[in-house]
């Protein structure tokens, strides 16, 4: 089974959802062979280069009032997904250099090396208050997910991977995605949105028996959506 996860660095949804989908692939029998990929996705591709604190670009999209009671209650959730979120000391930035290092794991080094940068990136932006567009410190995160340093730091000092990512995140746009995460199984399902892991572990047992009877036709069953979505993905 194949699964591509459609998300963004700068969406602490897109956190939630990694790990409660990694809980339901522990217990999906045969979930060792299930292989997960991360396609990038840009929530504000016009977020600068240059760091500035979360916080103030927050509270200009969403409004000062909403923020703390937007950041209380992600708080909590992150704190049953085994995440601790910083709201305070993050970082917003550009996150297209960083989608680049994602793919080059991807292309060269595989999903287990990309998906160990993913987590890895999620915890700089949300939990260390890192600038997730610094090459030094992309260099460094990369190589704790077992890249070469070498071959990173080429790569950042090139244009390698601009122009396939930028692609890529347009294909998604194409394709419907509007918000993250959502979940694409075996290109023919789709869930939107950072379930709960008994919604996860249901659905990856219904695309399996999708798998078992799809003939080319829409008549294998669709995945089911559980009250998450509303408020479990990050929009545009």
């Amino acid at each position: 089974m194949k699964v591509e996860i459609y998300s963004d660095i700068a969406c602490p949804w897109c956190y939630v959802g990694k790990r409660r989908f990694e809980r339901a692939l522990a217990v999906f029998p045969g979930g060792e062979d299930v292989e997960v990929t991360y396609r990038p996705y840009e929530l504000d591709p016009s977020t600068p280069a240059e760091p500035a604190p979360l916080r103030e670009r927050l509270a200009e999209k969403f409004g000062a009032d909403n923020l703390d009671a937007m950041n209380a209650r992600l708080a909590e959730i992150g704190e049953d997904a085994g995440i601790t979120f910083d709201f305070a000391n993050a970082l917003a930035v550009n996150t297209l250099t960083a989608h680049r290092v994602l793919r080059l794991a991807l292309t060269e080094y595989g999903p287990a090396a990309q998906a160990a940068l993913k987590d890895r990136l999620l915890a700089a932006y949300f939990t260390e208050g890192e600038n997730v567009a610094d090459h030094a410190r992309l260099t460094e995160f990369a190589v704790e997910a077992g890249l070469d340093r070498h071959r990173v730091v080429a790569y950042l000092a090139s244009d390698e991977g601009v122009a396939e990512v930028r692609r890529e995140i347009d294909e998604a746009r194409e394709m419907g995605v509007t918000a993250v995460p959502t979940f694409v199984f075996e290109g023919t399902w789709a869930v939107q949105g950072a379930e709960e892991s008994t919604t996860f572990l249901r659905v990856l047992k219904q695309v399996r028996e999708g798998i078992r009877e799809r003939d080319g036709s829409s008549s294998a069953p669709e995945p089911a959506a559980g009250d998450a979505c509303a408020d479990g993905s990050c929009a545009v």
